[in-house]
């Protein structure tokens, strides 16, 4: 369901850099968990475990429940606990979705503006919480609890509040753990073996996403069928060569820059979900590539000179092509052709913006030298969905470990955190 053409990278035989052994010896790292970060490999087959699990069946359970007595969810969490879920729900639901549940993502921003304009949206609807955090005290997720809970418990009591409030948190330990567990909170379970970025397939992603109106049965088994597709150790597996290919021009090419490219708007979000899947995964020890994203033709307005005729060997470009749109319009056709697009009154848009596409990757390979790895998505259904999460998470792992990194830590990201808290005064 995805498949890697590298006809515009310009690479050779990618066999020619990387021999079989060193493949074979990075996958058996990975399937026998032996390699730095092991302990964090439990989304390699949790699919498949989880479709048929007690607690996935109370999920869909409380998901329904949820959708007959509200219409707005609020989804609270920060990094990998919520761009997963909001990149789902924008690639399969579209942006101007119609269904009943209207879900707002908080708690990824202190933007008191934001906060506030959402507190006074909220303040005369009904509405439930989703509270995702594995330990129940990173600052921007819990203020917004703090604010929506109290707002939620004045509007209709502590007693009904119960049944609309849901912690997504650590299955034995923590502060969200706790407070649920003390308020009576509907709670599901964060896995110990699954990172942040990595945990949209878990309750983390698919409780938001059932609500949403998404067939969270058909996400799983887009990932069943990447992981049962994508076990072979060489690189006839398409993860193992998107992960090759973006290495050797790295390291061998020197490029800094990766921008992962889409021509559908419903895809920005899911290119946001893979800067943080590779910026955390790769940017350790003065390595890895710098993760961008761009949206065309949005964006070839913007970006698209500096692209064409910019600083040379800065940027290659990862294109995801869209084969099946989920919606399609035909141009129509006007008497005066004012505008003079008559002459395209026989294609449809996405005809069109498909030619846009070949006619860009001819201007940025051909003519400004700049390697483009394709990236050809079947649609932007659930099952596609669940199958490129599984793609991207074993490609980082690949690729991770070509670099000799640790793909499953983070270590950076808390020195922030504790100027943070020192300057907050928090106690120690």
């Amino acid at each position: 369901m995805i498949k890697v053409l590298l006809d515009y990278a310009k690479l050779n035989n990618l066999a020619t850099y990387i021999s079989d052994k060193e493949i074979k010896q990075i996958g058996e790292m990975i399937y026998k968990k032996t390699g730095l970060g092991s302990d964090f490999l439990g989304w390699l087959d949790w699919a498949e475990n989880y479709l048929n699990d007690k607690e996935y069946t109370e999920l869909k359970l409380k998901a329904e429940q949820i959708k007959k007595q509200v219409e707005v969810c609020l989804v609270i969490g920060i990094g990998g606990s919520y761009l997963g879920a909001r990149a789902a729900d924008n690639m399969i639901n579209g942006l101007h979705n119609k269904n009943n549940v209207e879900m707002i993502y908080i708690g990824n921003t202190m933007s008191a503006t934001y906060l506030a304009q959402i507190k006074d949206y909220v303040k005369d609807k009904k509405f439930s919480i989703i509270n995702i955090s594995k330990s129940g005290t990173t600052v921007e997720p819990s203020i917004s609890f703090r604010i929506f809970e109290e707002l939620l418990i004045n509007q209709i009591g502590q007693e009904n509040a119960k049944e609309l409030i849901i912690a997504i948190t650590d299955k034995s330990k923590g502060a969200l753990f706790t407070l649920a567990k003390s308020k009576g909170y509907k709670s599901f379970v964060i896995p110990d073996n699954i990172g942040g970025r990595f945990s949209v397939l878990t309750p983390v992603g698919l409780l938001p996403l059932a609500i949403s109106g998404v067939n969270t049965d058909q996400v799983l088994l887009g990932a069943i069928k990447a992981q049962k597709k994508l076990a072979d150790i060489s690189l006839n597996n398409e993860a193992i060569k998107y992960a090759v290919a973006r290495y050797l021009l790295h390291t061998k090419y020197n490029f800094k820059v990766e921008a992962l490219v889409s021509y559908e708007m419903q895809m920005q979000l899911m290119c946001e979900w893979w800067k943080q899947l590779f910026g955390e995964s790769e940017g350790k020890e003065n390595k890895g590539l710098l993760p961008f994203s761009m949206i065309f033709s949005t964006d070839l307005h913007s970006l698209g000179q500096f692209v064409q005729e910019g600083t040379k060997n800065i940027l290659f470009e990862t294109i995801i092509d869209i084969k099946k749109p989920t919606l399609d319009l035909l141009i129509p056709k006007t008497v005066d052709n004012l505008d003079n697009l008559n002459y395209l009154t026989d294609k449809t848009i996405n005809e069109i913006n498909h030619v846009a596409l070949k006619g860009v990757l001819q201007a940025h390979a051909d003519s400004a030298n700049i390697p483009n790895i394709i990236l050809e998505f079947e649609s932007m259904n659930d099952l596609q969905f669940g199958y490129a999460v599984y793609f991207f998470e074993l490609a980082v792992a690949y690729s991770g470990y070509l670099l000799g990194i640790n793909p499953f830590n983070q270590p950076g990201v808390e020195i922030y955190k504790k100027n943070m808290f020192k300057l907050l005064g928090k106690p120690q």
